[in-house]
């Protein structure tokens, strides 16, 4: 796995989404390149503090503006119906190009030792967020999973059943087909930012933000970073996205932010803070450019976008 430069890719806990539970303390433990908090600390969080372009924002906008649409469309919705939904008992089934099908309930993927990252998010709709995620590393999971040297990508797919999920339920005028698909390249799946979040603010993921596990791939559009894991599998081919799968056109395997690309129907050049009036540039990769470059060196990113 390559190593990022140490502490390269932090971002200070000025720059984290304003969270009212994380104020008047602040307790951060470097472990590795990640940052990591404590299991019994909180985050200080003034937004007097940033010195950057990205202001704060309120956590109630984290937890109240969500795409999710196995429930809703409408990203102001989603909280309120996500009632229909339960994250407990979970498991993960582990196929494909491994040594041996595996399956890991809540309190196997629990056992991973657990850290806190803060991560900014982008939406390929054009709004951002900064975010602290609490999980462990996808590489972890991997290396447990022992897959096959034949294993090229890693196909990620949600929950289906639509008995908890609404728009499931609507069979043939569902707006997706289901169940929501996304992968990642191995090397990508390998890189030490990708990330299984367990939690944010350092509470258990909240059932409309993805409880109780999802992917986090903070240099890509928030599309690839899935929701509610129920299945992993090891491939050779590329796995065909869902979105990829209804647009091919306007969402690529890849989904690398990038604001030289465009989207077919509005430009990826700038984005809006949830929170923010103004708008403030995009960055290349997300801000991660000089982590996650090399993997895609060779390649025409206007063609793999």
């Amino acid at each position: 796995m390559m190593h990022c430069p140490q502490n390269s890719w932090k971002l200070g806990e000025h720059l984290v989404t304003d969270e009212n539970l994380f104020n008047k303390r602040r307790s951060f433990i470097k472990l590795g390149a990640a940052t990591v908090v404590a299991n019994s600390a909180v985050i200080d969080l003034l937004a007097k503090e940033s010195s950057s372009k990205l202001q704060p924002t309120k956590k109630e906008l984290i937890t109240s503006y969500n795409n999710f649409y196995e429930f809703t469309t409408d990203k102001k919705k989603v909280k309120s119906l996500v009632h229909t939904f339960e994250p407990s008992p979970w498991k993960i089934e582990i196929t494909g190009l491994v040594k041996k099908d595996l399956t890991l309930d809540l309190e196997d993927l629990l056992k991973f030792e657990n850290e806190e990252r803060i991560y900014r998010f982008r939406c390929v709709e054009g709004w951002a967020m900064v975010v602290p995620w609490r999980g462990f590393a996808l590489a972890e999971l991997i290396k447990k999973a022992q897959p096959l040297k034949s294993a090229k990508y890693i196909r990620f797919e949600t929950l289906y059943d639509p008995a908890q999920f609404p728009d499931q339920d609507r069979g043939f005028f569902s707006t997706i087909d289901y169940p929501y698909v996304e992968g990642l390249r191995m090397d990508e799946a390998m890189h030490e930012l990708s990330f299984l979040a367990t939690g944010l603010y350092g509470k258990d993921l909240p059932k409309q933000n993805g409880a109780p596990i999802r992917l986090v791939v903070p240099w890509k559009y928030g599309f690839k970073s899935i929701k509610s894991i129920a299945k992993i599998e090891f491939t050779e081919k590329q796995p065909l996205g869902s979105w990829e799968k209804l647009s091919p056109e306007e969402y690529g395997f890849y989904a690398n932010v990038n604001p030289h690309v465009d989207h077919p129907r509005w430009s990826q050049k700038r984005e809006r803070l949830l929170g923010d009036f103004f708008k403030q540039d995009t960055q290349m990769f997300n801000g991660y450019e000089a982590e996650v470059a090399h993997l895609y060196k060779h390649m025409n990113l206007k063609k793999f976008f």
